[in-house]
């Protein structure tokens, strides 16, 4: 008997130590870094919760309690007491612009006009201090949200007029809130050559009053008319002037990522020159942030460059190059969202394709003959619809590629017939949270009732058929702060305390995988990112509420207390 009961001890003791071997990569591992006496959301299955967790150089060597992880502290080691504070993995922006951050926070911030009026007194402003043909800049305008409508206007957009007046020297470019449209004044037009003889490009409007006379606003491929003049101006700079110019907007929007608790960020489209210099700030460890960058539409065919640009954990695991980002339609505020059926609002038309569906194939095939991941801009259904179809055509003639997972970047409206499609051909749902309850004020007015109800932001119904769904901001389009997306997610509210379809919200479970775990699997980063795990790469958000567990009306009034990317504390609230 009393062998049988030591041997029973010794089974236990193993099966501890075992248990132990699970939690612990390496116990009694003096730690560089150590979290204790918080609640740590892992984000991990097999140990969704701690209470501590130990960092040695730039990976988590061990999770668990307060008494396990503090057998890691060594007499170097630098102890954090959490005081009973909220620890996640680090969030994954899935889909923004991020030199498009950088620059808005050297434009004027548009948003916080209320109408065409506050607008036109900004550019005022800016006008009048302004160097003699210096081009003035803006984003953020949306006349969905203005609290009045111009006179005159076009489907809501202003007339040219006001901005001229008060701007008649220096070129006005100001761009949507969703970078999907833009107006200008008429030096701007005069730079760009645009007259009342100006085609229309494929893809795109010149936006014209009933004369036919071009207004000063400019639909989805339009834009580049006045880009193309914004960037001529910009060509007497040497090449090192650019690069310190790119340098420091790459920099700005990396501090302004950390202070919001991003560690990693899928940049939904550049170029290969901005790929060269993340490159080499990574390489030289001045990122700081994580990026995913998806090659931009445009460069996509430019010197067969493509190969060439596939790009592995360069300087660190901070930059991975490994897909490409294509657009199929345009922006629902704009009406350039692609529709089967004629918008509410304006029964003439169905929206825009940007890029011919014979394009986007012949991209898909470059794509997938070079294992580079495909991400669609698509926001209609029928833009959805299309892409899918694209992307199952590639799929079957190349049966041998495997775990492709290709995206669909936004995936706001569906029709329902094809959300089970996702799923089924493993396509991963690259959604924001914050686009419903931003959008949601007018898209019914855009679209009718039932048709929102049936595909506006489905998230529910894409997570029930068995679809993998990440989160993000579209920033600069909405603030690049998760905490206001999480909680889009799973209350889908707005503004005004009224809720949009609120049965396909997320549980905070979900919104919080969305924002981790499932934009480390939409990067194939998985096994480095997006939980807290032995051996993962000590990437962590500590933040001032327990998003997980408050009153649903506290999770906005979070916010980030520290940001670690691979062990180092980046950010640290003043």
């Amino acid at each position: 008997m009393k062998v049988n009961r030591r041997r029973i001890r010794l089974m236990a003791g193993a099966a501890l130590l075992l248990a132990g071997s699970m939690v612990y990569a390496q116990p009694e591992t003096p730690a560089d870094l150590v979290l204790l006496h918080g609640k740590i959301v892992t984000a991990d299955k097999s140990h969704p919760s701690a209470e501590a967790l130990a960092v040695k150089g730039n990976r988590i060597i061990a999770v668990g309690t307060d008494a396990q992880i503090q057998r890691h502290i060594g007499q170097t080691s630098r102890v954090i007491d959490l005081q009973g504070r909220l620890a996640v993995p680090g969030f994954i922006d899935s889909h923004a612009h991020f030199t498009g951050i950088g620059e808005a926070r050297r434009e004027l911030d548009l948003t916080t006009a209320k109408n065409w009026d506050g607008i036109v007194a900004m550019v005022a402003a800016a006008a009048r201090t302004a160097k003699p043909g210096e081009w003035i800049r803006g984003r953020g305008w949306h006349q969905e949200k203005w609290d009045k409508r111009p006179v005159p206007n076009v489907d809501g957009l202003p007339f040219h007029g006001d901005l001229s007046r008060v701007s008649p020297n220096n070129p006005v470019l100001l761009t949507h809130a969703s970078g999907h449209a833009c107006l200008a004044n008429a030096k701007a037009m005069d730079l760009a050559g645009v007259t009342a003889k100006t085609a229309d490009p494929k893809g795109g409007e010149i936006v014209r009053d009933s004369q036919g006379d071009p207004i000063g606003a400019f639909r989805e491929t339009a834009e580049s008319l006045i880009e193309r003049a914004y960037r001529q101006g910009l060509r007497n700079r040497t090449g090192a002037e650019r690069e310190a110019d790119e340098v420091e907007v790459i920099t700005l929007a990396a501090k302004e990522c950390l202070s919001k608790g991003i560690t990693s960020f899928h940049d939904a489209g550049a170029s290969y020159g901005t790929i060269d210099i993340y490159k080499k700030l990574a390489e030289q460890d001045k990122l700081g942030i994580r990026l995913y960058a998806m090659i931009s539409a445009g460069d996509l065919f430019l010197g067969g460059k493509l190969t060439q640009y596939r790009i592995i954990g360069a300087g660190g695991n901070h930059l991975t190059v490994r897909s490409v980002k294509l657009l199929i339609d345009g922006a629902l505020g704009s009406h350039g969202a692609w529709m089967l059926e004629p918008y509410a609002d304006l029964p003439g038309s169905t929206g825009l394709n940007t890029i011919p569906v014979p394009a986007m194939k012949q991209s898909a095939r470059l794509a997938i003959e070079n294992d580079f991941q495909v991400c669609t801009h698509a926001i209609g259904d029928r833009a959805n619809r299309e892409t899918l179809d694209i992307y199952e055509e590639a799929f079957a003639a190349h049966p041998e590629k495997k775990e492709l997972r290709w995206r669909i970047e936004h995936a706001q409206h569906l029709d329902p017939a094809d959300i089970p499609r996702f799923a089924r051909l493993g396509v991963i749902a690259a959604m924001q949270g914050i686009h419903c309850t931003s959008d949601g004020p007018w898209v019914i007015q855009k679209i009718g009732e039932e048709r929102a109800r049936a595909g506006a932001y489905v998230w529910r119904d894409l997570i029930k058929s068995g679809a993998v769904i990440s989160n993000g901001t579209d920033a600069p389009v909405e603030d690049v702060d998760p905490i206001p997306s999480f909680y889009a997610s799973v209350s889908r509210r707005l503004k005004d305390g009224r809720t949009f379809f609120q049965d396909q919200r997320l549980t905070r479970e979900e919104a919080l995988a969305s924002y981790t775990i499932n934009g480390a699997y939409a990067g194939f980063q998985e096994d480095l990112l997006g939980s807290l795990a032995a051996g993962k790469l000590a990437d962590i958000t500590v933040l001032s509420k327990d998003i997980m567990t408050v009153p649903e009306e506290e999770i906005p009034t979070a916010s980030v207390v520290m940001t670690i990317v691979g062990g180092r504390i980046l950010y640290q609230r003043p």
